[in-house]
């Protein structure tokens, strides 16, 4: 769906974090719709091996329209030179990660925020027609009513969350002050391929696929009830593009990327078990290990897709089930390759 998207479109896109589990997914997808293509990236948290594996599922001919800027959005001059000739900017790079913002805020806040004024001064002075930018739902913070609207946020409960509140204010600003059209992408627990399952801050999904297929007990923070609305990496990326090319009249705004359905912890282990087991891997197949609380968890989050659907013609191509079927066979066969080489 989302590569007819740019069926008609001959542009110039920079992905910032394009070696990210994000960006680098972007990246192939305008790449096999024959766009062309840089990335921004100082790979703190993407790969190398991310780029290759998007470059090599886009074709042949995708490295002819691709260009590479190793550098730093915390550097102004290097994003003003990853922002020249180009149309439209994605704006993904960042440090993500409640618990690692609780633990050192300050690089968080350069990162994201003194990153993301970069960014929009860059774009500003180098004229894009469109800056698309990651935002987080962690911005509704303590509000408590389901699904999570785009007007009814809370008090923030991390570091990280204020980073993207910060961020979309800044968006805002610089529409209203220079006419630059801004769009922001409140993600959902987006997962899918690529995302690291390493390192102390991993997400849950990969964190719990990488333990089970090595035969390793999972830990669940809380009593398994917390729940969240996990979306697919292919609908992100569906957002990305269409956030780029909708109608001005849906900038200056931010909407929800999920998919519209709360699972809970222990459902999501159970599927995960019983989807590897049944692909005839020896899992780990008890209980997991339960372990408080974390801070500045949100215990419940669920989004109403509804003005994203309205304004940008959003609508999820996979659901849970169907991303958790497409993403376990890539971190197998990913796991599989990393052994055998």
């Amino acid at each position: 769906m989302s590569g007819a998207l740019l069926d008609s479109v001959d542009a110039k896109w920079l992905v910032t974090g394009g070696a990210g589990f994000i960006g680098s997914n972007v990246v192939q997808r305008l790449l096999e719709a024959g766009q062309t293509v840089t990335v921004l990236d100082n790979f703190s948290t993407g790969h190398r091996s991310n780029l290759d594996e998007a470059l090599r599922e886009a074709g042949e001919q995708a490295a002819s329209r691709f260009t590479l800027i190793e550098g730093d959005v915390r550097d102004l001059a290097t994003c003003q030179e990853a922002c020249s000739g180009v149309d439209y900017v994605l704006h993904q790079a960042a440090l993500g990660s409640v618990p690692r913002s609780l633990a050192d805020p300050l690089t968080s806040h350069e990162v994201n925020v003194g990153g993301m004024v970069h960014m929009l001064m860059a774009a500003r002075e180098a004229g894009v027609r469109r800056f698309v930018y990651a935002s987080s739902s962690s911005v509704y913070g303590d509000h408590p009513g389901l699904p999570k609207q785009e007007d009814q946020t809370g008090r923030v409960l991390s570091p990280y969350a204020a980073t993207k509140a910060c961020c979309e204010t800044y968006a805002a600003a610089f529409q209203a002050g220079y006419g630059l059209e801004t769009i922001g992408l409140r993600y959902f627990n987006v997962f899918g391929r690529r995302q690291d399952p390493a390192g102390p801050y991993s997400a849950v999904i990969p964190r719990w696929i990488d333990r089970m297929l090595g035969g390793e007990r999972c830990e669940i923070y809380g009593d398994g009830e917390t729940s969240r609305d996990f979306c697919y990496v292919d609908n992100a990326v569906q957002a990305n593009l269409r956030a780029a090319l909708a109608d001005a009249s849906a900038s200056g705004a931010v909407y929800n990327i999920a998919f519209g359905e709360r699972t809970t912890l222990n459902e999501l282990y159970e599927a995960l078990r019983d989807r590897l087991l049944d692909m005839g891997h020896d899992v780990y197949g008890g209980d997991p290990s339960y372990q408080p609380f974390r801070a500045g968890d949100v215990r419940h989050s669920l989004a109403d897709v509804s003005a994203a659907a309205a304004a940008l013609g959003y609508a999820p191509s996979h659901s849970v089930a169907d991303g958790l079927d497409e993403a376990l066979v890539w971190y197998a066969s990913s796991r599989a390759t990393t052994a055998s080489g």
